[in-house]
């Protein structure tokens, strides 16, 4: 893959800062630049050799990159685009990180002059914690890259997108927008509501005796919740921009926990029983794939 001139990063956190150093690592960008609202995590990024400059101005991060990817949140992706055409330059590059796919991707094509190209991208990747400290060159290395051409994608940026990811060191899966955020509803959206909704409700839980059951947790709570602990403002800007699909899988969880409730209501013991069998083979199909 021929080098980027200079990338842009919009969000100098987990991923946007992993990027950055794999880039780095790789020699895929001559320079870096990081934007973001907080100064401080962009010198921060700067002194450690993640970015070479940042800016919290847009207009001075984005001017001269021939590469720009958006790593914010995916609630203000369209908006950042909109307010940057002005300043890009002829042929300039637009990919993004967002874990949401199908609204957004439509809006930032809509936005789109003939002399810019944009490719949707989502690098399956990171985990609860977030930000800058959490980064690693190694990252998005061996992870899958969800990439999500439309009709208006041209065949040269599609390939340069995938030339892009590939040498980032991710595996690349075409998929379209739309199909995308119902996978991933199901995959993560739902996951990370679930977890949410458990802790809160087991945190909720009192007794004459005990007011804080928290304490008394082993490690089976921990780990089943362990993604809530993941950003609420990011996944309360995911739940919102995939509405549709994460709605209708809750509708879907709530049919499942009612069903294991009638079956304990019942005593019925070997539905029971064939019900959490099931889940534990789907659990092992998991593990599987996953290792």
């Amino acid at each position: 893959m021929k080098p980027f001139k200079q990338m842009t990063v919009l969000g100098v956190g987990l991923i946007g800062a992993s990027l950055a150093q794999s880039c780095r690592q790789r020699n895929l960008v001559q320079t870096i630049v990081g934007f973001g609202r907080n100064g401080d995590n962009l010198q921060k990024a700067q002194e450690l050799n993640i970015i070479d400059t940042g800016s919290t101005d847009l207009q001075t991060a984005v001017e001269g990159s021939d590469l720009i990817v958006l790593c914010t949140p995916v609630g203000v992706l369209a908006k950042r685009v909109q307010e940057m055409i002005p300043f890009l330059q002829r042929g300039c590059l637009i990919t993004d990180a967002g874990s949401v796919k199908g609204g957004m991707v439509e809006a930032i094509d809509a936005l789109m002059p003939d002399s810019i190209d944009y490719v949707g991208a989502h690098p399956i990747a990171g985990g609860e914690q977030s930000g800058l400290d959490a980064s690693s060159e190694h990252l998005l290395t061996g992870a899958k890259c969800i990439i999500t051409p439309t009709a208006n994608t041209r065949k040269k940026a599609l390939q340069r997108v995938t030339e892009f990811w590939t040498a980032v060191g991710m595996k690349i899966v075409t998929m379209d927008a739309h199909e995308h955020d119902m996978v991933f509803g199901a995959l993560s959206h739902l996951p990370h509501v679930v977890a949410y909704a458990l802790m809160n409700t087991v945190a909720n839980v009192k007794t004459e005796n005990h007011q804080d059951i928290l304490s008394m947790s082993g490690g089976g709570l921990k780990d089943i919740t362990r993604i809530a602990s993941s950003d609420p403002v990011m996944w309360r800007d995911i739940c919102l921009e995939n509405k549709r699909p994460v709605v209708k899988l809750i509708d879907q969880f709530q049919n499942a926990l009612e069903n294991i409730k009638t079956l304990i209501e019942e005593d019925q013991a070997d539905a029971l029983q064939e019900t959490f069998a099931n889940a534990n083979g789907h659990r092992g199909k998991l593990v599987e794939t996953n290792t």
